[in-house]
C-alpha cells in the first residue's frame, strides 16, 4: 500500500486537500503545447560580469580586421581566438545620479540613468535602481512570446559570490524600471531551480497514481451523492495523470540524448576561497540548461561591482576592489590586478570550452557555434572610474557576427551595442534604453 501519511503531507504543503477536491486548481500546467515548434537555429546569448575594470595595456589587442595577437590578460582564449571579438570604444556615456560603479553595473544592460535614490556611493550623488529593463531581460521576454522560441525559463541568472544585499552595487539585470533581478549565487539553490520540479513531477506522479487507489477504496464506504463529487475528482486525477505521462515521458527523452541531470559535489561552502570550484559548478550548470533548452538569455555575475574577493588560491591577500584603486605606478599592484583579471579571463574560456564540447542538439555543430558570450565589467579602469572603453569581448557565434578580430568603435555610446544585439537575436529595436544615444542606430561592420 502506497504510504498515505506522505502523500497527505506532499499535498497539504501544495496546498491541496486530502481528499483531492481542489487537486486540478492548485497545480500548474505541466504540459507544454504540442503546437510549439522548433527554432531551425537556436541562438544563446550569455552575458559574463567581472568587476572593478582592468589593466588596459594588457587587455586589449591592436586593432586588425584579418589578424590580431592576444594580450596577456585575454592569453586564456587562445585555443578560441578564431571565435573572439575584442570591441574597444564602447563607453557608457550615461550621466545622473550614482556613482561610477553604480552607473557602471546599473546602466550597463539597460542603457539608461538611474533613479534618484538614498543608496549613498563612494562618491557623487546617491542613486536608486536602474530606470529601464536590462537587454536580457528584454530579449528573454521577446523570445518568450514566440511559440517558436519559448523555452521553460527564458533566462537564467546565474551569480557567484554576489552579496546578501540588495542595492545597486550588486545587479546587472532589470525586469523593467525599479525590478532588479537578484542572481542565484548558490549552485544547489540553482540546481533546484533547473531540475527540482523534474523531480517534484515523479512524486506527483505516484502521489496521483495512490490517490486514485484510495479513491476508489472510499467509494464503497459513502454516500451516492458524495460518491458522485468523487468520480469528479477521480477524473481530474486521470487527466493530470495523463499530462504528467506526456511529460515525464519528454523528460526521459530528453535525458537519452545527453542531458541528463548533472550531479554537483556536496558541500561546497559559499566562502571566499571556494570561489573557483562555485565558478565551475555555475558554469557547468549553465551550459547543461542550455543543451536542455531551459532558456537562451542567460547572465552570469560573478561578485559585484565593488567585489572584494581575496583571490588567495593567486596568492593575493588583498581585496579586488581594494587593490583596483591603486596608481600605475604601483608595480606590485598592477601585477596582481592583471592576475585578477587574467583569472577572469580562464573562467569565460573554461565556459566556452564547456560549450564547444557539447554538440548542439540535432546538429548544426557545438553549443558553442549558437552561443556568444559577452563578457563585460562596469568600468574600463578601475583607478579613474572611467566608463569610457567598457570591456566587451565576445566569443561564440551566437549572434553571427564576424569574429576573429579587433575592432575600434572610436567613442560610441554603448546603447548602440545594446541595439546591435538585440538586432542579431531578430530583436530590432530602434532604440534601446537612453534614445538620445540612439540616433545612429546599430553599430556597422559586425557581420
Amino acid at each position: 500500500m502506497t504510504d498515505y501519511t506522505s502523500r497527505r503531507d506532499f499535498l497539504r504543503k501544495a496546498g491541496i486537500s486530502a481528499m483531492g477536491v481542489n487537486l486540478a486548481m492548485g497545480l500548474p500546467s505541466l504540459v507544454r503545447a504540442a503546437s510549439k515548434g522548433e527554432n531551425p537555429r537556436k541562438q544563446r546569448l550569455i552575458f559574463v560580469f567581472s568587476p572593478n575594470g582592468v589593466i588596459p595595456k594588457h587587455f586589449w589587442p591592436e586593432v586588425s580586421e584579418e589578424k590580431f595577437e592576444l594580450t596577456r590578460i585575454l592569453q586564456p582564449l587562445e585555443e578560441f581566438k578564431s571565435q573572439t571579438l575584442t570591441m574597444h570604444g564602447v563607453c557608457n556615456k550615461i550621466k545622473g545620479d550614482g556613482d561610477g560603479h553604480m552607473r557602471g553595473i546599473g546602466c550597463l544592460l539597460t542603457g539608461i540613468e538611474l533613479f534618484p535614490g538614498d543608496i549613498q556611493g563612494g562618491s557623487d550623488t546617491p542613486a536608486g535602481w536602474s530606470q529601464g529593463i536590462s537587454v536580457d531581460q528584454h530579449l528573454k521576454n521577446r523570445l518568450q512570446a514566440n511559440p517558436q522560441t519559448q523555452t521553460r525559463f527564458g533566462s537564467l541568472e546565474f551569480g557567484v559570490m554576489v552579496p546578501e544585499r540588495a542595492d545597486t552595487w550588486t545587479r546587472m539585470s532589470y525586469a523593467g524600471a525599479n525590478q532588479p533581478v537578484a542572481p542565484i549565487d548558490n549552485p544547489y539553490q540553482m540546481f533546484d531551480k533547473l531540475y527540482g520540479q523534474a523531480k517534484n513531477r515523479k512524486m506527483l506522479a505516484s502521489v496521483l497514481d495512490g490517490l486514485s487507489d484510495d479513491f476508489r477504496r472510499l467509494e464503497k464506504m459513502i454516500s451516492a451523492e458524495d460518491r458522485r463529487i468523487l468520480q469528479d475528482n477521480i477524473a481530474m486525477v486521470g487527466e493530470l495523470e495523463k499530462d504528467l505521462k506526456v511529460e515525464l515521458a519528454a523528460s526521459e527523452k530528453q535525458s537519452d540524448v545527453g542531458h541528463a541531470v548533472p550531479t554537483l559535489p556536496p558541500n561546497v561552502r559559499e566562502v571566499n576561497d571556494n570561489m573557483p570550484q562555485i565558478t565551475r559548478m555555475q558554469s557547468d550548470l549553465l551550459v547543461n540548461s542550455f543543451a536542455a533548452d531551459f532558456a537562451r538569455v542567460a547572465t552570469f555575475q560573478i561578485t559585484n561591482s565593488v567585489g572584494q574577493p581575496k583571490m588567495k588560491w593567486l596568492g593575493i591577500e588583498e581585496g579586488h576592489h581594494t587593490l583596483s584603486h591603486e596608481p600605475d605606478k604601483n608595480e606590485e599592484a598592477y601585477e596582481k590586478l592583471i592576475k585578477i583579471n587574467t583569472w577572469y579571463c580562464e573562467q569565460v574560456a573554461y565556459l566556452a570550452k564547456r560549450l564547444a564540447a557539447t554538440p548542439e542538439p540535432g546538429g548544426n555543430g557545438s553549443l558553442l557555434d549558437n552561443t556568444t558570450i559577452v563578457w563585460t565589467n562596469e568600468l574600463g579602469k578601475g583607478n579613474s572610474h572611467t566608463r569610457n572603453n567598457i570591456p566587451f569581448v565576445l566569443v561564440g557565434g551566437g549572434l553571427g557576427w564576424k569574429t576573429g578580430r579587433a575592432l575600434d568603435f572610436k567613442n560610441v555610446p554603448h546603447n548602440r551595442l545594446l541595439m546591435s544585439f538585440c538586432e542579431a537575436m531578430g530583436q530590432p529595436a530602434e532604440s534601446y534604453g537612453n534614445p538620445d544615444f540612439c540616433t545612429d542606430g546599430v553599430l556597422t561592420g559586425l557581420v
